[in-house]
């Protein structure tokens, strides 16, 4: 079993190399809530789309449908009730607000879940909740005084005899 940085767990390394390994789980840590924060702003960014481009249908529909289904359909009321020509093409009018109206609820509705979409709020608070995380951390205790002394005068010993 090793450590993160490849390390065998239970060996002691240094404060340079724990703080570099800190440094780089801090590191790719912040490039993931990065990277998560870009992919829920693009998923709203969708949604959006989607709600406009609904709401374009829908006005393209109502604009450029009226002339042509408002004479179809007012005359093929007319052929099939006798009705008054007037009657008719209300009626026509009619339903082609009803079907421009139903766009324009489909387009709310994927605005609504847009703007519902809290995706960079998430991860701005994910980042603040491991900035607090870590301004609390106390570090290890160290190991008695005499075992660095025992260290010291070993490390001074050798390199007195690398420079003989």
């Amino acid at each position: 079993m090793s450590a993160p940085d490849g390390s065998p767990v239970g060996a002691e390394r240094s404060i340079g190399e724990l703080f570099a390994s800190a440094t780089a789980e801090m590191s790719a840590l912040v490039h993931d809530e990065i990277a998560l924060a870009k992919a829920q702003l693009r998923q709203d960014v969708k949604r959006g789309a989607v709600s406009g481009g609904a709401f374009s249908v829908a006005g393209g529909v109502l604009l450029f449908s009226l002339p042509m289904l408002n004479f179809a359909l007012a005359y093929g009321i007319r052929t099939w009730s006798g009705w008054n020509l007037a009657v008719c093409f209300l009626l026509s009018f009619a339903a082609n607000v009803l079907i421009a109206g139903v766009l324009a609820l489909v387009g709310v509705s994927f605005a609504k879940k847009a703007q519902k979409g809290k995706g960079p709020q998430k991860v701005a608070a994910s980042v603040k909740e491991t900035a607090g995380v870590l301004q609390k951390a106390k570090p290890h205790p160290r190991p008695e005084a005499p075992a660095l002394e025992d260290r010291s005068a070993k490390a001074i010993e050798a390199v007195a005899r690398s420079s003989s």
